[in-house]
């Protein structure tokens, strides 16, 4: 049995269900959304749907688990084994802004919007899934620190700023706005990850901090506290 209760073999069908469920929550909101429309919309009755899912935090606590893991998969998986710290922040930050700006990953979006709406042992359980992250960048951004690509900056101050900074991303982004998830990525690395790398440190570009500057800065909010 899988964290959520279900049995390994109910595979796409499971999916459809946590799919179509976080596109409802993200359009109504989680109160917004009753089981009955989920069922509607997943083209089942409510008693097939309960076949799948117990209630409605455990439907939620699903798509959570379910996001964490489309989460993983494509923004700390690729970048894992990038040597340069730097440059394994500056890859993650593009990864962690294209998912929450796509459109194609309601899952995550529902981490960062309904974070306090699970209870008990299921958001324990997020929570420790979700600080793997902070780690991964508290980690990133030390090995920078001591390699003296990025001097004086505290992992810890850096790593929440980083979250906030990228996680806010979704409330503000329009998909048909003056700025496309490409600019985005680019003005958000120029700024918070100039261009350094082992090799730019020992050999100073005029050029490093070239890249235009971002116009439109979030405010910080990444669902996490400091620890």
């Amino acid at each position: 049995m899988t964290p959520t209760g279900r049995k390994p073999d109910e595979g796409e069908r499971y999916r459809t269900i946590l799919e179509t469920a976080a596109r409802l929550i993200c359009e109504r909101g989680y109160e917004g959304t009753s089981m009955q429309e989920i069922a509607a919309a997943c083209r089942m009755t409510k008693a097939g749907l309960y076949h799948h899912i117990q209630n409605k935090e455990q439907l939620l606590f699903a798509i959570m688990n379910y996001g964490m893991d489309v989460f993983e998969e494509q923004v700390l998986a690729p970048v894992q084994d990038v040597v340069d710290p730097v440059e394994r922040l500056r890859q993650c930050m593009r990864h962690n802004i294209h998912l929450v700006t796509s459109g194609r990953s309601k899952e995550v979006i529902i981490i960062l919007h309904e974070h306090a709406t699970l209870t008990g042992e299921p958001r324990e359980f997020i929570d420790r899934r979700k600080k793997r992250y902070v780690r991964f960048l508290e980690g990133a951004f030390a090995d920078a620190s001591r390699q003296g690509l990025l001097p004086g900056v505290d992992p810890t101050v850096a790593a929440f700023s980083f979250l906030g900074m990228v996680l806010w991303v979704y409330k503000w982004f329009k998909p048909d706005g003056r700025l496309t998830e490409e600019q985005i990525a680019d003005g958000m690395v120029a700024m918070i990850l100039p261009g350094l790398s082992t090799a730019a440190a020992s050999t100073p570009s005029s050029d490093a901090n070239a890249s235009a500057p971002l116009r439109m800065v979030p405010r910080a909010a990444s669902g996490e506290e400091p620890q």
